[in-house]
């Protein structure tokens, strides 16, 4: 059983052990968690700055059996094991059952999907937080829309998020995942499915130069903004700077297309295997924030106007980690403001998610333009 109020899940990851150090930086206690002890204490004891922390190290498989005796006691759990859709619904199940929150990094749509139609209803029941798609991949656009949507009567959002840098061995498993689902873009309030291979031409911002964005499975902006009333139309896409790489990753879908999709379902898991070891097989080296720049535009638009918005940042998984990180630290100081399935602005505010990644050096102030007319 944890100790601790939070649990994070995967904490021997590439992103779970940048959730633990930051976790240190805001003085919370947390067990870090995971299928195997002595690698969670190969890593975690090297974390920078554990040494000031409260914590502790718990063996537990992703059963929902184990994860129930590790949950006991504690507040919020941070899951960072995927891929979501197959592995994350006991993980949310215990969580409820436990009474705890459930922050995770997913953007995966058919888990937030998933997650919103079978668990939303029961967490809001339970006065818990549901919140999965809480990184940068996600939340920073969603902060950008909504200094965006701050402008009244503009109902569609064109979000890009681009970065510099290379995927870890378990996203790229998530990417693989994305790309072989249906996914959806909203218009006029209603899910559209798009086109599979879809990809675009993009500007990008700052630069001259142009690369290609991907849908990456939809994304979680069309499924946040759903409910939205302000909101009617939403599509996003998006990439890394240099072409080259996202020339390669169309490639790959097109590998996935021919080699996974049409195998024996009991076949495309080990498929996706072997697609995703020739995309990275490896931890990446920790980021500097000279070379792993990021980039987040949107526009919003409307009948009368338009704004747009860039944040540029830098360290996207340094990004995510601070942003799940805060998201357990202000449920346990202030509670929840927002009850059942939410993206990470629902339940925290994004300028109150812009100023904490501001204040850690991880964005810059946003950039907003406006061609809206005024009255």
């Amino acid at each position: 059983m944890a100790k601790n109020p939070v649990v994070v899940y995967g904490a021997s990851g590439y992103t779970g052990r940048l959730v633990c150090e930051y976790l240190c930086q805001f003085n919370v206690p947390f067990t870090a968690a995971g299928s195997d002890a002595s690698e969670l204490h190969s890593v975690v004891t090297r974390i920078p700055g554990i040494e000031t922390a409260e914590y502790d190290i718990v063996e537990s498989d992703i059963s929902y059996s184990s994860l129930m005796r590790l949950f006991g006691g504690s507040s919020v759990v941070i899951n960072t094991v995927g891929p979501f859709a197959a592995l994350a619904p006991d993980v949310v199940q215990a969580s409820l059952d436990s009474g705890m929150h459930y922050i995770d990094p997913s953007g995966e749509q058919n888990w937030l999907l998933n997650a919103k139609g079978n668990w939303g209803k029961l967490f809001a029941a339970s006065d818990l937080l549901l919140g999965p798609g809480i990184a940068h991949m996600y939340t920073t656009g969603e902060i950008a829309a909504g200094f965006c949507l701050e402008t009244p009567g503009l109902d569609s959002l064109d979000i890009l998020t681009l970065w510099k840098g290379v995927p870890s061995a378990a996203s790229a498993k998530t990417i693989l995942t994305n790309l072989r689902e249906e996914w959806f873009y909203l218009e006029q309030n209603q899910y559209v499915k798009g086109e599979a291979l879809t990809f675009f031409e993009v500007v990008v911002p700052g630069r001259h130069e142009v690369t290609l964005a991907l849908p990456w499975g939809g994304t979680g902006h069309p499924v946040w903004f759903k409910d939205d009333p302000r909101v009617a139309n939403v599509r996003a896409a998006g990439g890394v700077f240099d072409r080259r790489i996202m020339e390669q990753t169309l490639e790959t879908m097109r590998m996935i297309q021919e080699q996974v999709v049409d195998v024996p379902e009991e076949e495309q898991a080990s498929a996706l295997e072997r697609v995703a070891a020739t995309m990275q097989s490896r931890t990446p080296p920790r980021e500097n924030p000279r070379i792993n720049q990021t980039v987040d535009s949107v526009y919003a638009s409307g009948p009368t106007g338009q704004n747009h918005c860039i944040i540029r940042g830098n360290c996207n998984y340094k990004q995510t980690a601070l942003l799940q990180a805060y998201a357990a630290y202000s449920l346990l100081q202030q509670g929840n403001r927002r009850t059942g399935f939410s993206s990470g602005c629902q339940a925290f505010g994004h300028r109150e998610l812009h100023a904490i990644l501001k204040t850690f050096g991880l964005v810059a102030d946003p950039i907003i333009s406006s061609a809206t007319s005024m009255r």
